[in-house]
């Protein structure tokens, strides 16, 4: 966070938005436990039925009508990796 990130309470709820990756376009709500959102996040995403964990980085923020608006980007280079379905010789 910087100077100009808002000042958010210990127990404020704010939206995530996830851009990229299997989750993208997904929304959610988080509950800040410290004052600040998460700088990354690490989310366990079911794709194609096979769970693996998926990491985002917090890219931006707005505010909308009194609620944070967080967008978190995909780390493919941090994340499992998601088997292409091409690449599964029609294994689901």
């Amino acid at each position: 966070m910087n100077s100009e990130t808002p000042a958010i309470k210990r127990g404020d709820e704010y939206i995530t938005i996830f851009a990229g990756g299997p989750n993208d376009g997904h929304t959610g709500t988080r509950i800040s436990t410290d004052g600040t959102w998460d700088d990354e996040l690490t989310v366990l995403t079911a794709v194609d039925g096979k769970e693996t964990m998926i990491d985002y980085n917090f890219a931006s923020w707005r505010e909308l009508g009194g609620k944070y608006y967080v967008t978190y980007t995909y780390d493919e280079s941090e994340s499992e990796p998601v088997e292409d379905a091409q690449d599964r010789g029609g294994r689901q």
